[in-house]
């Protein structure tokens, strides 16, 4: 018999999201690698489902030393299935270690697909969408923050991460300040949940709100860049924000160049802007 990992997304939120499949892989598997067994455990009690398998925590501060034990029990022909506590494995979450291990042992992989939030929010956030990036988590740091944003600046595929409750204002505040205040953006609040709440608006309308305090799960999707070719005389205010927020100026200006106006021109123009 052949064994295999499962990777299965579970419920955001509601349970009702579980589907059949979920249903029956956490009835069904050898071993179930959980991130929180106690909160897989609550789920499989409110979806009525008894875990008959071995339940063993995976979460990020064990994943790398219960990896040789999973993926032996893979290759002795045990269904392994990987949950996390909400959305999809791997994705901001435990999962990706595990998978490349089995995958570089030529080993079964596959996936219940199901819940997430990076999809969620984009399907909600009004935005245009039908191209994105996702960027997990923002740095921490201030410094690095903005360095992150800059990359953002001509970024012309929509954007979506998540966010602490604690750092979205910090988060939206330096994002007015690297980007501005008008670039659109959504953030998804305690999505599938009872309290569920989308704002959308502008950076600058979204840090305003965020600044009163917010909570529960955080998830942002930022508009993309609509880059346009300019007289570099235009596009000197952009540059000039994106060095006070922490970029180098040739850096800057390999950002904001668009097709019309070329990095050493802006470049040029910055300069002659200054002695001005």
């Amino acid at each position: 018999m052949t064994g295999r990992l499962v990777l299965a997304a579970t419920p955001m939120g509601d349970v009702g999201d579980a589907s059949p499949r979920l249903r029956s892989a956490l009835a069904t598997a050898d071993v179930v690698a959980a991130e929180d067994t106690r909160r897989t455990k609550s789920l499989a009690s409110a979806l009525d489902v008894t875990i008959t398998g071995k339940i063993v925590s995976f979460y990020d501060q064990v994943e790398i030393s219960r990896l040789p034990a999973l993926v032996a029990d893979v290759a002795e022909g045990k269904t392994v299935l990987l949950v996390t506590d909400a959305g999809m494995p791997s994705v901001s979450d435990p999962g990706y270690r595990l998978v490349a291990a089995c995958v570089a042992e030529n080993l079964a992989v596959t996936c219940l697909p199901g819940p997430s939030a990076v999809t969620t929010a984009l399907a909600l956030s009004g935005l245009p969408v039908e191209r994105f990036c996702f960027d997990g988590f923002p740095p921490r740091k201030q410094g690095q923050r903005k360095t992150w944003l800059s990359a953002l600046a001509t970024e012309q595929r929509a954007c979506v991460f998540f966010e602490a409750p604690h750092r979205l204002a910090d988060c939206l505040a330096d994002a007015v300040e690297v980007l501005g205040p008008d670039r659109r953006a959504a953030v998804c609040r305690e999505l599938t949940k009872t309290y569920e709440e989308v704002k959308r608006g502008t950076l600058g309308e979204l840090a305003t709100w965020a600044a009163e305090g917010v909570r529960g799960e955080i998830t942002v999707v930022l508009e993309g860049a609509v880059l346009v070719a300019s007289d570099p005389a235009d596009l000197v205010d952009e540059v000039e924000r994106l060095v006070e927020g922490g970029a180098r100026l040739k850096d800057a200006c390999a950002l904001v160049a668009t097709a019309g106006v070329s990095k050493r021109e802006l470049y040029e123009t910055v300069l002659a802007a200054r002695k001005d």
